[in-house]
Parts: structure tokens; C-alpha cells; sequence
């Protein structure tokens, strides 16, 4: 990746132009942690960039900005801006195109995020980023009260990274973000789901929560058991103790297993049947909210009679042969009742056992 970033930067400067890896790659590089995104920034317009990289898509030009894959790396490349006017606290719409690297620098969110790297692989420290970084502290970068007004998702992105890197919060930052904080009701829900996904994620979770909670914000985040999350290792799980299935945007997959984890929490889960129908997945995340090992959960589900009923030792047609019928309702019903018994422990999963509990269970009554 590396290698790739300083080969596009080559290519905009043999062009006659300025260009230089920023953000969080640099940051990550000079800590020494792994990154995957890679930001670009340049005094080259959106439209002279195109004419290097034909295979850009100027799908931001608005922001200055264009979207480049080279070598199946996506790279975002931005024009030196000011950001003139912002509206509704969140998106600039009005930009300014400047010359001036360190002006560029002057409108980013935070003094660590404005490292960069030129084409000589040189790290170039405008701001003193370096030194933040040193002290693990996250500070705006100019006035912090303006820059939180701007764009209220900085107060979320702050506490990611502060989460992610385990760096504290500068005092003015804090007091920027306790002041402002109420105007997250006006970011968008899927906006706050993806911070807010990648504070959940973090092995440093709990610092991630004791900072919302400190800075006033479960409330205007809609939060309102906050005080009795358990920490999970699965961001689903936090999500299905604060209860905001109806509020927050979720995939229907994740609302598929959050309502199963709300739903599971209310069951045994060393119950024969309640792990085999929610599965492992569930049942560990179920069995760290109510703290139960992890260890005992997995040797209870490995020694369930059947996993899903395609273990069952019978199959569709051989219970039709049974009955002389072709496949009906009856089916799923017989089916559902040996589930049943053989979790239950009362009928053992052999197709011969099965057969003749059929036949004495519903052939006989039948006859």
C-alpha cells in the first residue's frame, strides 16, 4: 500500500503539482499501526487530476475531492481547500481551491490527523502532530468550540479515536464537545452508527463508553441504559442492551441477531433447546452479558444431539414413504416433534428409533 500511495504521488508531481499522503496513514505509520485508508491531498483540482488519472471518478468534485483505484487501492484525493461555509453543522457548501499546504491542514478536525508524507517518503509536522501523538492527547486543530459547531460528527470521532488509541481528550475539546454535544440530534442515525460501530468494536470499548457517558451524550444519542451495559466482544451485543433497534439504521441481518440476543437473554442458555435455536454465535454473546464462560457454553453446544434439523436421522421423504402421502404440513409437524425429543434427551437420533416412534406415535393413531 505504501509503495503504491508514494507511486501516485510521483505521478501528480511529474505533473507540476504538490501532493502528499495525510490523515490517519501517516499518523498510523509514525505509531507504528497497521492502516488501511489513504488519504491524499493536493493543490491539483479535481479536474487536473483527472486528466492524470483517467480512471478517476470525480464523484466529489463539489468537496474538491476524487476517488481514484490504483493497484485495487481505493484512494481519496483532495484539492488544498478552505472550507468557507459550513451548513447544518455538518457538511461544507462553499470551498475555496488554495496553494497552501498548511492552510489545507488548518481546516482538518484534529492536530494528529495532520501528518503527512511527500513523495520522498519525508513525514512533514506543520502543526505539531508529532507531538500530540507523543503525548497521546487529541486536540483540535484551531478554536475547538468552532470546529465541534461545524461539523457536530467530530464529537463522535473524537471518541473514537481517543478509544482506538487509547489517547485522552484535551480539556477544551471536552468542554467543546459537553457544549455542542445536543447537536448529534441533528447528525443522521446511519452517520452515528459508524463511529459509533467502531467505538463498540474496540478492544478499549469501555473507555469509549465511560466517555460518553462523561461528556453527557447517551442522552442525545439515545441512549438509555447506558449504566447497565455489559461490554460484549461483538458490537451487535452492545447495540441489543441499548434498545434502539426502532431508532438506529441497521442491515437486516444485524437486526435479525440483535432481536435474537434480546430475545435469547431471557432464556437459559445451557438449555438444550434454547442453544439450538439460537445458535453459538447468540449464546456467547447472550453468555458475556450474563456472564457465564464461554467454555461452558461451547462444550454444552458441542454435545447437542443435532445442530439443525438436517441432522435429524430421518429425512422428508422417508417420513412420507411412511405415511403413503406426499409432502404436506404433517411433515414439519412430525419433524418439529422429534426436534424436540431428541434435544430433550427422550428419543435417540437413529433412523431406525425414529421410524418406530412414527409409527407408534402417529400410524398407530392413524389406523
Amino acid at each position: 500500500m505504501y509503495n503504491a500511495s508514494i507511486e501516485i504521488l510521483n505521478k501528480i508531481n511529474e505533473s507540476g503539482y504538490k501532493a502528499y499522503l495525510v490523515g490517519g496513514y501517516p499518523r498510523d505509520i509514525y505509531i507504528n499501526r497497521e492502516s488501511i485508508d489513504v488519504d491524499i491531498c493536493t493543490n491539483a483540482t479535481p479536474k487536473e487530476l483527472k486528466k492524470i488519472f483517467k480512471e478517476s471518478v470525480l464523484n466529489k468534485e463539489a468537496y474538491g475531492s476524487v476517488t481514484l483505484t490504483y493497484k485495487n487501492i481505493r484512494f481519496e484525493i483532495t484539492t488544498f481547500r478552505k472550507e468557507i461555509k459550513y451548513e447544518n453543522n455538518r457538511f461544507p457548501v462553499k470551498i475555496k481551491y488554495i496553494n497552501n499546504l498548511v492552510d489545507d491542514l488548518k481546516r482538518r478536525d484534529f492536530t494528529i490527523n495532520t501528518l503527512c508524507i511527500d513523495s520522498n517518503g519525508n513525514m512533514i509536522d506543520l502543526l505539531n502532530a508529532k507531538r500530540d501523538i507523543d503525548n497521546k492527547i487529541i486536540k483540535c486543530v484551531g478554536n475547538a468550540d468552532k470546529k465541534i459547531k461545524e461539523d457536530i460528527l467530530r464529537c463522535l470521532r473524537a471518541i473514537r479515536f481517543a478509544t482506538t488509541l487509547n489517547f485522552r481528550l484535551d480539556d477544551e475539546l471536552k468542554k467543546a464537545i459537553k457544549k455542542n454535544g445536543h447537536l448529534l440530534r441533528k447528525l443522521s442515525y446511519f452517520r452515528k452508527k459508524d463511529e459509533l460501530d467502531k467505538i463498540f468494536s474496540s478492544s478499549n470499548c469501555d473507555y469509549g463508553l465511560l466517555l460518553i457517558k462523561e461528556l453527557d451524550l447517551a442522552s442525545k444519542l439515545d441512549f438509555s441504559n447506558l449504566d447497565n451495559l455489559v461490554v460484549t466482544t461483538s458490537s451487535l451485543g452492545i447495540w441489543a442492551q441499548l434498545d434502539v433497534l426502532n431508532i438506529y439504521s441497521f442491515s437486516n441481518n444485524e437486526k435479525r441477531i440483535i432481536k435474537n440476543i434480546q430475545s435469547c437473554l431471557k432464556e437459559d442458555i445451557l438449555d438444550n433447546n434454547t442453544l439450538y435455536k439460537y445458535d453459538l454465535y447468540v449464546c456467547t454473546i447472550v453468555g458475556e452479558i450474563k456472564h457465564i464462560k464461554r467454555s461452558d457454553i461451547v462444550k454444552k453446544y458441542n454435545s447437542l444431539p443435532i445442530h439443525s434439523s438436517k441432522d435429524i436421522a430421518i429425512k422428508y421423504v422417508d417420513i412420507c414413504d411412511l405415511f403413503n402421502k406426499k409432502p404436506g404440513s404433517f411433515v414439519n409437524d412430525i419433524y418439529k416433534d422429534l426436534e424436540i425429543k431428541i434435544l430433550d434427551n427422550k428419543l435417540i437420533n437413529e433412523k431406525e428409533n425414529l421410524i418406530n416412534y412414527i409409527k407408534e406415535k402417529y400410524l398407530t393413531t392413524t389406523n
